[in-house]
């Protein structure tokens, strides 16, 4: 237990909130300096309201910075409108709001002071980056169609981390989300981020990586400008998705990345498709075959039917009666044909069997004929061939006899 703080220590000169705060309002509002004070410095950040336009002053270096408001009845008589980027010089007053404990300039003129540092810093940092081909869209990747594990660099008490795994769950349950956690504001940020973004191609198993933070004003948004940064993102092994506050400009690693949206929860909804409309469009895909098939299926029927109507019209059955009872014809036609031509070869080999027979040695043999055949087997023809003592071969019809020339005699 403690012990009660004895109440007579407490001096009579305490203060509540309010009358420190009415104390410092005091002092400020009536310093005759701030009462109407000349102020150099560059917009770091501007956004219009109804009431109003109101931006940030910030010295070149970004050591410091004020709030700044143009009321809108005042604005139509800025010479120059406060622009992100501007070096400006602003004639207005100091004003304190109790409410929120804070300080403004409250602005009544704005002039201009020339480009900005920061803004002449950027866009050389950009035209240097640019020319070695960091933001060539030619080098951009393509995105994985259906990624199984995605990379998430952001700051681990950042309303982006939730709200991206919020999105991530809803469009596309049973996603590996790997989370690498990051420092995205501040002097730290930069070498955090890389540290984050190492960290994810050295794991390996990431498709793809969204690199994301939520709104805020171009002062706090200076990491993604930050060389360091935007080399490492243009340099990653897998593809980068930016989603990255709510300012229409671009940081440079914006351009870096395959890919930039303006908000954490866009880069969840750009690197997966939404399961829900998957399957609408597998739906539609299958009425569309389906549709297709029955197309298909009805012009072939119509097709078979125009073809059944056109047989039916010709009258193919009595044409094909009428080619048969022509074949027919023209068999029974070959038939008798062939049966002539082969009792004329049939009576035609008879007479040269007869022939034969008449010619055949054999019969004349039979009829008591011989043939006599000299050594040399010729036949002996005439008797002057041949000599007293000669053999001879005698051929009979049942046969042979061997004889010898006794004599020889030449009459006939």
């Amino acid at each position: 237990m403690t012990a009660d703080f004895p109440v007579s220590l407490i001096p009579d000169t305490a203060l509540s909130v309010a009358g420190l705060t009415d104390y410092i309002r005091f002092l400020l509002e009536q310093d005759e300096q701030l009462r109407q004070v000349w102020v150099t410095g560059e917009v770091s950040s501007a956004h219009h309201h109804r009431s109003g336009l109101f931006f940030t002053l910030q010295d070149p270096d970004g050591v410091a910075g004020i709030k700044c408001v143009a009321w809108t009845s005042q604005l139509a008589k800025l010479v120059q409108t406060p622009t992100t980027g501007e070096q400006l010089i602003i004639l207005g007053s100091i004003r304190v709001y109790p409410q929120r404990g804070e300080y403004q300039l409250s602005v009544w003129q704005a002039l201009p002071g020339g480009a900005g540092l920061q803004a002449l810093r950027y866009q050389q940092l950009r035209n240097r980056l640019s020319a070695e081909g960091l933001f060539d869209p030619q080098t951009k990747r393509s995105l994985p169609t259906h990624p199984q594990t995605i990379a998430v660099v952001t700051s681990p008490t950042a309303a982006a981390w939730g709200d991206i795994q919020k999105t991530l769950k809803q469009r596309y349950p049973g996603l590996h989300i790997l989370f690498s956690p990051a420092t995205v504001q501040g002097e730290q940020a930069p070498h955090s981020i890389v540290n984050a973004i190492q960290r994810v191609e050295r794991d390996g198993r990431a498709e793809v990586l969204i690199l994301a933070r939520g709104g805020g004003a171009v002062e706090e948004l200076a990491c993604f400008n930050h060389e360091g940064v935007v080399r490492c993102v243009a340099n990653c092994s897998i593809p980068v998705i930016t989603g990255i506050g709510h300012q229409r400009d671009e940081s440079l690693v914006d351009l870096a990345a395959d890919a930039s949206v303006h908000t954490p929860t866009a880069a969840a909804e750009l690197v997966v498709p939404a399961i829900a409309k998957l399957y609408t469009d597998h739906q539609q895909r299958v009425a569309a075959l389906h549709d297709a098939v029955y197309d298909q299926w009805k012009t072939a029927e119509n097709q078979l039917q125009q073809i059944q109507n056109r047989l039916g019209r010709l009258r193919l059955d009595r044409q094909v009666q009428q080619e048969i009872q022509a074949l027919t014809w023209k068999r029974q036609r070959l038939v008798e044909v062939t049966t002539r031509q082969l009792q004329q070869a049939a009576q035609h080999v008879d007479i040269l069997q007869q022939k034969l027979a008449t010619l055949d040695p054999k019969a004349v043999l039979l009829r008591g004929y011989a043939v006599v055949r000299q050594e040399n087997g010729a036949i002996a023809r005439s008797a002057l061939e041949l000599a007293v003592g000669q053999e001879l071969l005698v051929q009979l019809s049942l046969g042979e006899v061997k004889v010898k020339v006794m004599e020889v005699g030449n009459n006939i």
